[in-house]
């Protein structure tokens, strides 16, 4: 596999890293293991480095090492390392992902870069997948190289504190396949909805609604 070849990688099992970009729309079709258990294991993998790191590199309380790890650990941010070390290209999709552009769908390419860090540990252990992390994330975190994600809920909450207003998120939509879900959030302000936010997991939809109230300027 050339992306190995390019990490100066040598597998002890290839079909870990060929599960790690096998899609479930392809799992499905060809009766194959997902990728899905291997994001679950790089997911707790990639936290622990970077808390480590946090840990070790900074004075930070609790509150604010968690906020950052979230920054660099969000799926805008994966999403960002898997195109530059160009993971998408490997995906294995079935015919309707593959004609639809999975290979470039947020969501998609976000989490294979969880499941090749899943990968990469069983395979090669703990300090290969540090490496890995410590070679594609860390320079992210050191030279605040990217704005991946503004906490909109946060300015949203210390805004609506003020006015000691009362402040609640709702998904009120959830629609497309288990693989491909979109969900449609609402944020209301003393029962009033203030914002509308679309995305592919719960927690962005939300942000999105935040990030829509606060362009309203509620004030």
């Amino acid at each position: 596999m050339e992306i190995l070849e390019k990490l100066k990688i040598v597998p002890n099992s290839i079909q870990l890293y060929e599960t790690a970009f096998t899609h479930t729309s392809y799992a499905y079709e060809e009766n194959k293991e997902s990728y899905e258990r291997l994001e679950y294991l790089g997911d707790a993998v990639l936290e622990l480095v970077i808390s480590e790191y946090l840990y070790q590199n900074t004075n930070y309380e609790e509150g604010m090492m968690t906020k950052l790890r979230a920054h660099y650990v969000c799926e805008t941010a994966l999403y960002e390392y898997s195109i530059r070390l160009g993971l998408n290209e490997y995906l294995k999709l079935g015919h309707g992902e593959e004609q639809t552009g999975g290979k470039y769908r947020k969501a998609i390419v976000a989490d294979i870069f969880e499941s090749f860090i899943g990968a990469l540990f069983l395979d090669q252990g703990i300090e290969t997948a540090k490496k890995f992390i410590y070679d594609n994330v860390i320079p992210c975190i050191e030279n605040q190289e990217f704005d991946f994600f503004n906490d909109y809920k946060s300015q949203l909450q210390e805004l609506v504190q003020t006015d000691q207003r009362s402040l609640t998120y709702h998904i009120v939509n959830e629609e497309g396949p288990a693989h491909n879900k979109t969900f449609t959030a609402v944020v209301k302000i003393d029962d009033i909805v203030y914002g509308t936010g679309i995305a592919h997991s719960k927690k962005e939809a939300e942000q999105e609604a935040a990030k829509n109230a606060l362009e309203k300027s509620v004030k």
